[in-house]
C-alpha cells in the first residue's frame, strides 16, 4: 500500500476534449474527478475557443481549485485539463498545470504524465540560447521546445520535438483550434482516445474519464502517435515508429490505475485479481481444512484481508485460490491526506493510524494474510503490522503482489533515490525483521507477468534494473533533483 510518506504513489492524470456547442470546461473537470487519484496536489484546466486561450489551475483538489465561477468564465469549445502528483518537482502553483504560453504562431498549452530522462539537458541548451524558465519542471521544457519550433503546423512542430524527447510522455496540447493527444514510442502512459455522445472527441489517461464523460468506441493512443480533436475530425499521425520492444508501465496494474481503466486490451481490475492468484499459489497459505484434506505441507492462516483499496482484489483472488477466508481487517479514511490542515504533534506521532483502523473482532487471535500491493520505502507496512498485533492478531503474515522494488524509477513514478528503496541491499528476511512481520513473501516476477498476461511489452526497470532507455544513474545515487512532475 502506497500512503503517506510511502511512494509512488498517484502519478498525473491528463485529458483533452474537442465538444462544439458543450460545456468543455464542466466537461473537464468531471473529467479530471474521475482522474483525481492519478493526482491530489493541483489541478488546472485551459479552454480555447477558436482564438484565444483562458485558464484556470490553482494548488489542491479538483473540488478545491474549482467552483461554478470559476468554470463559467472558461468558454470555448476545445479544453485540456491536468491533475498533479509531483515526483521531484516541488508542490508549487508555478509547477501546476497545463503549461500556458503565448507563441509566433498563436497560443499553446500543455498538459503532460510521464517523465523525460533526458530533461535536463534540454533545459540547459534552452538557457544557453537565452530562454528563462519560470518552473522546475521538464513539462514547461516541452512547452517552451514546441514554442520555439519553426515547424509549418503544430502537429510539424510536435513532431520534431519529439524526435528529441526520450522518456515518458503522454501529453494533451491544446492550440487556438485543436487538441493534440499525444504517447511516446515507448508507450510508457497510458492514453485513450474516445467519441463522445453529442458530437466530438475525447482523451484521457484512463478509460474510466471517458466512459464518465459518455465516451463510445474507445481506443488507445498508439505509442509514436500524434491523435488530432478538431472540426476536421480525428486525424492520426505516426510521427515516430513504436520503439520495440514496448515499455508499458507495469505499475499502472499493480497500482495506480482505477480498476475500470483498460489499457491495451486488458483490464486492471482482472489482473489485480490474477495477481492475488498467483501470489496464493507461490506463497502456500491454505486454510486450516485444506492443509488436513492435502496432508501437506501447506502454512495455514485463518484469515486474508487487504490494504485498501488497491489492493482488495488480489485478495479476492487470493481468498479464492488458498481457500483461505477473506475479510475486511483495516477500514480506510479516505480523507486524511487529503486536507490542508496539518495534524497536530501528538497526532502526527499516530501516522499511519491516521489513516487506517483495523476491525478488531476480525483479526483478534488469528493467522492473518495481509494482502498489499507493494512495499517501497516500507515508511507504512510495519506501523500496519503493528496495528494488527495491537488489535490482538496471533500472526501476521505479509504477501505482496510484485517483486521487491530495487531500483529507482526515471519514468515519472516517485520512487526517490536508491537508498530510499526498502529491498535495495536487503535481503527478503532482512526487510520481514524490519517490518515486522512473522512472514514476507513477494510474488516473482514471473508470476506477475503471468498475472499481466505477457512477459514483454512491459518496462520491469524497478524490479530488474533493465532501464528501456538510457538513464542517468549517478542521479538516482546521489538524489539530484530532476525536472518532473
Amino acid at each position: 500500500m502506497l500512503e503517506l510518506n510511502e511512494s509512488p504513489r498517484e502519478e498525473c492524470g491528463v485529458i483533452g476534449i474537442f465538444a462544439p456547442n458543450e460545456d468543455v470546461a464542466r466537461m473537464a473537470f468531471f473529467g479530471l474527478y474521475a482522474l483525481q487519484h492519478r493526482g491530489q496536489e493541483a489541478a488546472g484546466i485551459a479552454v480555447a475557443d477558436g482564438q484565444t486561450l483562458s485558464m484556470y489551475k490553482n494548488v489542491g483538489l479538483v473540488a478545491q481549485v474549482f467552483r461554478p465561477s470559476t468554470l463559467d468564465e472558461l468558454k470555448g469549445h476545445y479544453a485540456i485539463g491536468h491533475t498533479r502528483y509531483s515526483t521531484t518537482g516541488s508542490s508549487l502553483i508555478r509547477n501546476a498545470q497545463p503549461f500556458m504560453i503565448e507563441t509566433m504562431n498563436g497560443p499553446l498549452a500543455l498538459a503532460h504524465n510521464g517523465n523525460l530522462v533526458n530533461s535536463a539537458e534540454l533545459r540547459d541548451e534552452m538557457l544557453r540560447q537565452g530562454v528563462g524558465f519560470s518552473s522546475s519542471s521538464d513539462s514547461e521544457v516541452m512547452t517552451m521546445m514546441l514554442a520555439r519550433d519553426s515547424g509549418a503546423t503544430w502537429e510539424e512542430r510536435i513532431k520534431d520535438a519529439m524526435q528529441k524527447w526520450v522518456g515518458a510522455y503522454s501529453l494533451s496540447i491544446l492550440t487556438r483550434d485543436c487538441v493534440y493527444a499525444v504517447r511516446d514510442p515507448w508507450g510508457f502512459r497510458p492514453l485513450s482516445v474516445g467519441l463522445l455522445p453529442g458530437g466530438g472527441y475525447a482523451v484521457a489517461s484512463e478509460t474510466g474519464a471517458l466512459r464518465t464523460l459518455g465516451c463510445e468506441a474507445i481506443r488507445d493512443v498508439k505509442p509514436g502517435e500524434i491523435v488530432a480533436l478538431s472540426a476536421n475530425a480525428l486525424t492520426v499521425t505516426q510521427a515516430l515508429p513504436p520503439a520495440l520492444p514496448a515499455a508499458k508501465c507495469v505499475f499502472e496494474f499493480i497500482y495506480f490505475a482505477r480498476p475500470d481503466q483498460t489499457w491495451d486490451g486488458v483490464n486492471v481490475h482482472a489482473v489485480r485479481q490474477r495477481l492475488g492468484e498467483e501470489l496464493a499459489r507461490e506463497s502456500g497459505f491454505g486454510s486450516g481444512k485444506a492443509a488436513e484434506e492435502n496432508q501437506s505441507q501447506m502454512r495455514v492462516a485463518d484469515v486474508v484481508i487487504p490494504v485498501p483499496d488497491s489492493s482488495t482484489p488480489a485478495a479476492i483472488g487470493f481468498s479464492r485460490v488458498s481457500g483461505v477466508l477473506y475479510n475486511d481487517g483495516f477500514i480506510k479514511n479516505r480523507y486524511v491526506g487529503r486536507t490542508f490542515i496539518e495534524p497536530t504533534d501528538s497526532l502526527r506521532k499516530r501516522g499511519v493510524a491516521l489513516k487506517f483502523n483495523v476491525i478488531e473482532e476480525n483479526v483478534r487471535g488469528k493467522r492473518v494474510v495481509v494482502i498489499d500491493d507493494s512495499i517501497v520505502r516500507g515508511n507504512t507496512t510495519g506501523p500496519l503490522v503493528k496495528l494488527l498485533k495491537q488489535a490482538g492478531a496471533k500472526e501476521v503474515h505479509m504477501c505482496i503482489t510484485c517483486p521487491p522494488i530495487k531500483h529507482p524509477c526515471f519514468m515519472g513514478v516517485d520512487m526517490g533515490k536508491y537508498d530510499d528503496l526498502i529491498a535495495y541491499k536487503r535481503s527478503v528476511t532482512e526487510i520481514c525483521r524490519q517490518v515486522g512481520a512473522d512472514s514476507l513473501t513477494y510474488l516473482s516476477l514471473a508470476g506477475m507477468m503471468r498475472a499481466v498476461g505477457s512477459d514483454s511489452g512491459y518496462c520491469q526497470a524497478c524490479f530488474t534494473g533493465k532501464y528501456p532507455v538510457a538513464v542517468d544513474l549517478m542521479s538516482a545515487k546521489t538524489g539530484f533533483e530532476r525536472g518532473a512532475k
